[in-house]
């Protein structure tokens, strides 16, 4: 059965896109079938994973369009394909009268995708109609949260946000947190998985992602971590947080 996944926090900076690309090819790597889809106009998942983000059609078509996703569906690496954001993405919400249609059109493709083991999307940093549309159409969140204070601060916001959106749409997501950008030696930092794990108790994923330059790296390469270096912390952590995220592996 397909697990839909939104990737989703207000805040940028914490990891959300790095998370997105290297855990869907940590995925792809164990052999899942997965796809990735590039949900934020800025592009960034696209570029990540080797691609340009203003060429490729991509999620603008199937929701101004009617596209098919099949007919957007690039393949990036063994067993992971990638849908881009598309140019007009962005304009969506301007041009698009009846969003709840389009919520809806979007929830009905995702949950096409039966042969897909893995559908992970990587949402814009914000609350609005993209944000929104993607909880509908997905079962699951996975929240990156960097290891830092200022990060700690914005999540009640963040969770009360999701929670009214759960009202309003009358669902009920099984919500992941991963820690990002972590420092082993700090304080702080440990600190911080010490709250989440006492407010959300059975959410935090077992393995924390280190700050390393090679994940800030990679990108600009159209790598992922275990492409370009598969030696570094970074390559491990996302790694074992694959396994923690297919077994749902959380720290008790």
């Amino acid at each position: 059965m397909v697990r839909l996944v939104s990737v989703v926090n207000q805040k940028g900076g914490v990891g959300k896109t790095t998370t997105v690309a290297n855990l869907s090819h940590m995925l792809a790597l164990r052999g899942n079938k997965v796809a990735a889809i590039d949900f934020d106009p800025q592009g960034s998942l696209t570029v990540s994973l080797g691609k340009n983000s203003r060429s490729l059609s991509g999620m603008d078509e199937v929701l101004l369009e009617g596209a098919g996703i099949d007919e957007v569906m690039h393949e990036v690496r063994d067993n992971l394909q990638l849908v881009a954001c598309g140019p007009q993405l962005a304009a969506c919400e301007q041009k698009l009268e009846n969003t709840s249609a389009v919520a809806k059109r979007l929830r009905k493709t995702l949950k096409n995708l039966v042969d897909y083991d893995y559908v992970l999307l990587d949402c814009p940093p914000s609350s609005g109609f993209l944000v929104v549309s993607a909880l509908y159409a997905t079962e699951e969140i996975l929240i990156p949260v960097a290891g830092d204070f200022l990060a700690l601060h914005g999540m009640s916001h963040l969770m009360g946000t999701l929670a009214q959106f759960e009202s309003s749409l009358k669902l009920k997501h099984k919500r992941w947190i991963v820690v990002t950008r972590f420092h082993p030696r700090r304080r702080l930092s440990q600190g911080v998985i010490d709250n989440l794990v006492e407010h959300f108790p059975a959410t935090v994923l077992k393995t924390p992602i280190r700050e390393t330059s090679a994940l800030a790296e990679g990108p600009s390469f159209g790598l992922t971590i275990s492409e370009y270096r598969n030696k570094s912390n970074g390559s491990a952590d996302y790694e074992k947080l694959a396994v923690d995220f297919c077994k749902g592996r959380t720290i008790q």
